[in-house]
C-alpha cells in the first residue's frame, strides 16, 4: 500500500508530498486508517511523505478523489466501480463464496499480467484487500428465510444498482442508506435488516441492533473488498505493481483481522441456514448476477473469472456442469 511519486526526489533532495484519502467508517481512530498509517514510514523511505486524510463518508472521499483533491484513495469495491468497472464487479452478489475463492482471486489479480484489467486512461487500481464475507444482520431471528424478507425494511446502499436489485428481487422494502448511515438505521430500529461484513460488527456497534432478539445469518451474500486507486498521471508506471507486491506480503494480516472480527460475534448470535437452502440461495444470487450483467452493471470478464474460481474450488456446484 505504499505509494511512489513520479520523480520521487527533487533535485535538492526534497521529499515529495502525496495525499492519500482513506475511507474508514470510524474515522481517524478506525482500523482501516490505522493500517494505512503503518505504511507511512515505508513510503517515506522511497521519498514520499504521505498526507493521510480520514473520511467517514465514502461518497465524499470518492468525490474528492475524482475532483483531484486526493492523489490516491481507499474505497470499497462497490464504490470503486465508477473508476474501474472490472474491479468494481468483484463484490458481485454471491460471486465469491468465501476466503479460499478470495485468495485465489487476489493472487490472480496481483500478477503483473493482470495489470490491463486494473488500469484505464485515468486510474489504476493499485491494490485490492479483502474485507470479509457480507452477512445479513437482522433484528428478529424469525426472519430466517428468503420468503420472510418480503415487506421487511432493508438498509440499502442507494448508490449501488446491485443492492437495490437484490432487495427488490426478494420482495423487501428499500430504505436508502450509505456507508455512514446504515448502522444507525439498523441500531435504532428504522430498518429490520442491514448487510455488512463482520469487521463492522464491533466498531459500528451493530450488536445494539442484533440484541436481544436478532442474529447474523451465516451466508455470504457477497465478499467485500477495499481498493487503493491512483491517479495514473501522478505516479510512475510501476507504482501500482509495487503496491500489489507489497500487499501480497501482508495478505495474511488482513485475514487475521477478518477472523478476529468474526470471532467477536457471539456464537449464539449466528443463524445457520439449512444446507438444502444454501443451494437455493446460490441459484437466486446467480440469477441476480446474470440479470445485472445483462444490464451492464457488471463487467463480463470479472464475472467469468470468478465463476472459474468457484468451479475450481468446488466443481460439484450446479453452475459448473456447463463449464
Amino acid at each position: 500500500m505504499f505509494l511512489f511519486a513520479r520523480g520521487v526526489l527533487a533535485a535538492d533532495g526534497e521529499i515529495i508530498q502525496r495525499s492519500f484519502c482513506v475511507f474508514d467508517p470510524v474515522g481517524a481512530n478506525g482500523p482501516l486508517f490505522a493500517i494505512t498509517q503503518t505504511f507511512k514510514p515505508v513510503a517515506l523511505r522511497e521519498g514520499v511523505a504521505l498526507d493521510l486524510r480520514a473520511y467517514t463518508d465514502e461518497k465524499v472521499a470518492a468525490e474528492d478523489f475524482k475532483a483531484g483533491q486526493c492523489d490516491a484513495v481507499l474505497l470499497t469495491g462497490t464504490r470503486a466501480r465508477e473508476f474501474n468497472k472490472f474491479t468494481g464487479s468483484l463484490e458481485a452478489m454471491g460471486a465469491i463464496p468465501g476466503e479460499e475463492e478470495m485468495r485465489l482471486l487476489f493472487n490472480t489479480l496481483s500478477q503483473p499480467k493482470a495489470k490491463p484489467l486494473l488500469t484505464n486512461e485515468r486510474y489504476e487500481v493499485a491494490g485490492i484487500f479483502p474485507g470479509g464475507a457480507v452477512y445479513l444482520f437482522t433484528r428478529d431471528r424469525r426472519i430466517d428465510t428468503v420468503e420472510e424478507l418480503q415487506g421487511k425494511k432493508v438498509a440499502t446502499l442507494d448508490y449501488d444498482t446491485a443492492s437495490l436489485t437484490m432487495v427488490r428481487h426478494v420482495g423487501a422494502s428499500v430504505v436508502g442508506a450509505n456507508s455512514a448511515s446504515f448502522a444507525g438505521k439498523f441500531n435504532n430500529g428504522s430498518v429490520d435488516i442491514a448487510y455488512a461484513p463482520a469487521v463492522a460488527y464491533t466498531p459500528l456497534e451493530l450488536y445494539k441492533g442484533v440484541q436481544p432478539d436478532g442474529g447474523v445469518f451465516r451466508y455470504a451474500v457477497a465478499y467485500m473488498n477495499f481498493q487503493v486507486i491512483l491517479h495514473r498521471d501522478r505516479f510512475p508506471e510501476d507504482a501500482g505493481q509495487m503496491v500489489r507486491d507489497e500487499a501480497v506480503k501482508r495478505i495474511n494480516e488482513a485475514y487475521q483481522i477478518i477472523a478476529q472480527a468474526e470471532a467477536e460475534i457471539p456464537e449464539e448470535a449466528w443463524m445457520n441456514p439449512p444446507q438444502e437452502d444454501v443451494a437455493e440461495y446460490d441459484e437466486m444470487l446467480r440469477q441476480v448476477r446474470l440479470s445485472l450483467l445483462e444490464q451492464g452493471v457488471y463487467d463480463e470478464r470479472a464475472i467469468r473469472l470468478m465463476k472459474a474460481i468457484r468451479c475450481r474450488v468446488d466443481g460439484a456446484r450446479a453452475e459448473c456442469a456447463s463449464s
